[in-house]
């Protein structure tokens, strides 16, 4: 191959489409569903040992993560799930405010309703 440049020389692989982007999954810590990251709100434990809710997902502690449903919370806070996962015994100011934030989430049935698909009936 004394004539040919060297690119030529190399073989051409054809670009493959593009990979599906990587979806992080995640498990609640109640239900034990696995559902992709931003479905779920996590809980975090904080160096200082405190309880928070963490919205973004960025703050430095241990985590665990729930579903943004009532019984969810219900289950993981009564059953002492989210103790057992952040290895924690909740304050009891902590445990008023993830209660407080829980009465704010609709219930299963309310999210299994809006996720389904209307029904018309004819007139």
């Amino acid at each position: 191959m004394a004539g040919t440049p060297p690119q030529a020389a190399q073989t051409r692989k054809a670009k493959p489409g593009k990979r599906p982007k990587h979806v992080p999954q995640r498990t609640c810590v109640a239900c034990r569903q696995v559902k992709p990251k931003r479905e779920l709100l996590r809980i975090v434990r904080t160096p200082q040992g405190r309880v928070e809710i963490d919205p973004v997902g960025k703050k430095s502690g241990r985590g665990a993560y729930l579903c943004a449903t009532s019984s969810c919370w219900q289950t993981g806070l009564k059953k002492k799930r989210l103790e057992q996962e952040l290895e924690v015994t909740l304050l009891e100011e902590d445990r008023l405010a993830l209660e407080a934030y829980a009465a704010t989430l609709p219930s299963a049935e309310t999210v299994a309703r809006a996720a389904a698909p209307e029904t018309t009936r004819a007139l």
